[in-house]
């Protein structure tokens, strides 16, 4: 007798005879006839359950894997929904930078208004406190705005009076707040590099890129500009150079 064995990819199958005898090999085979080259029917059997075998090799089952998270939910009205991996150490250091960067945007702020002054009527030194002012406000704006992105919450702390008066008697009062904003800038880069080790400390990689990407290029900018201008002032004295540099800032 010649026996042929015929398979397929979703079921097991028996041995088949051509002359239509079949062997049954299971209990469980379904009989299904086919049509072979030679004419001849054959019967070919598959297993009922075939087609529920469990798939293997799944790497993310999501509506398992998302019950922990379920469970982390915030079900009080005060806590924050968004809040995830964001240390407490993150949210107070974000806090304190908030009032570094509000304290800097006051002191330019009073130099502002001293250079803005009728006796002293430097307007090129006066535009460039102003702005100077406005960019460190932005700054501290954009921080809280990060906070309240994580879920942490925003502490607002007491702001120094700055100082009012800036006249140097032997650098004049130009050079002396020129290199006053030189030490602030290099203050606040210090300031924004140890929040960045918080961050590294703490794992939190988005803090991290925020912080190199929003404020660190551009603090070394800040820096490097205010250093020509400090360069420039003390080349050309408390004179009629100090007008011209005015002029300078005055059209820019």
């Amino acid at each position: 007798m010649l026996l042929k064995t015929v398979s397929s990819s979703s079921a097991a199958l028996s041995l088949v005879s051509l002359h239509g005898g079949v062997k049954d090999v299971s209990p469980q085979l379904s009989s299904t006839n086919l049509r072979v080259s030679s004419g001849k029917s054959v019967s070919v059997r598959a297993t009922k359950d075939s087609t529920t075998d469990e798939l293997s090799g799944v790497g993310f089952q999501p509506f398992e894997e998302v019950k922990k998270e379920l469970d982390l939910v915030p079900t009080s009205a005060h806590v924050s929904l968004a809040r995830q991996k964001y240390s407490d150490e993150c949210e107070s250091a974000i806090n304190e930078q908030i009032n570094v960067e509000y304290n800097l945007s006051y002191v330019y702020h009073a130099m502002y208004a001293y250079f803005d002054r009728d006796n002293v009527a430097l307007k090129g030194l006066a535009k460039f406190f102003k702005e100077s002012s406005a960019e460190e406000r932005e700054h501290a704006e954009k921080l809280m705005e990060y906070q309240n992105k994580r879920g942490g919450k925003v502490k607002l702390q007491f702001i120094v009076a700055p100082l009012s008066e800036f006249e140097h008697v032997d650098k004049g009062d130009a050079l002396y707040g020129m290199e006053l904003a030189l030490s602030l800038e290099k203050l606040v880069n210090e300031k924004l590099l140890n929040l960045h080790n918080v961050a590294s400390k703490n794992g939190d990689v988005h803090l991290a890129d925020f912080i190199e990407s929003e404020f660190l290029t551009e603090q070394v900018e800040a820096i490097k500009k205010i250093s020509e201008y400090v360069a420039q002032l003390r080349r050309v004295g408390k004179g009629h150079g100090t007008w011209h540099f005015n002029q300078m800032l005055l059209e820019q």
